[in-house]
């Protein structure tokens, strides 16, 4: 069956500056997952063995992932090679119709998000050990979408690739290069976060937050631990005050 003809929906489709068995290996070696996917939290190690090991078969020849079926849908992981670099996508077969610019959608939105912390890991920081901070909520009154609280104005419409300077509300300029947009998400390389990662997402309003919300990922490297618990603190306390604590 051709591509074009494949009637399973695009989740992700990627290339990821590494070759195939690194990618591979990243997506196979617990250990290795834990320096992309999600962020840190006491049930990181186990989300991992249950989605990528309990609930995943591996075909190594093929470098294949196929997760089991989730609400009437599954996903599967498949990567080519391409060159000395790797096409990463995520196909999903069953489902309701994928919508990018309606209701967010956690599962969706995430593994955007992951994957594109992969190509960060492997790309720009292999082999090294990152720190999250992981903030999530519905907007207070008055508040609204998080790009707009933090002030990301025109960033947001950037081109991948592009330079930017940014005033983040909680700290100084920030400035770096766009490293991916969507609909919902704005991720910015940002040099003080040690040639990191920030990604801003939009949720939008729902039964759960009225008056929108959203979230943010910062993955830092090479911050000294005053450094980061000083960055850590410094955005909990702006967001607190301006998001409900997420469940």
């Amino acid at each position: 069956m051709s591509e074009n003809s494949d009637p399973r929906q695009v989740v992700v489709d990627i290339t990821i500056a590494a070759p195939i068995e690194t990618v591979w290996e990243a997506l196979r070696d617990p250990e290795l997952i834990a320096t992309w996917f999600g962020w840190d939290a006491p049930s990181l190690e186990e989300e991992i063995r249950f989605i990528f090991l309990d609930h995943a078969a591996a075909d190594a020849s093929q470098h294949q992932v196929q997760f089991g079926e989730w609400e009437g849908s599954s996903d599967a992981i498949e990567l080519t090679e391409e060159g000395g670099s790797t096409r990463l996508r995520l196909m999903r077969d069953g489902g309701a119709p994928l919508d990018w610019e309606g209701a967010y959608e956690d599962i969706r939105e995430g593994w955007v998000n992951f994957f594109q912390q992969l190509r960060l890991a492997l790309e720009l920081h292999p082999g090294e050990a990152r720190r999250t901070i992981y903030l999530s909520g519905a907007a207070k009154p008055g508040v609204g979408e998080p790009s707009a609280a933090l002030g990301l104005g025109d960033v947001a419409g950037y081109k991948p690739g592009r330079p930017y300077t940014a005033s983040l509300a909680p700290g100084p300029n920030a400035r770096g290069l766009v490293w991916y947009t969507t609909h919902f998400q704005t991720a910015l390389l940002v040099e003080q976060f040690g040639n990191g990662l920030i990604v801003v997402s939009d949720m939008g309003t729902s039964p759960k937050r009225p008056r929108g919300g959203g979230s943010v990922l910062i993955t830092t490297y090479d911050l000294s631990d005053e450094q980061f618990a000083a960055l850590e603190t410094q955005w909990k306390d702006w967001w607190d005050e301006r998001y409900e604590v997420a469940e």
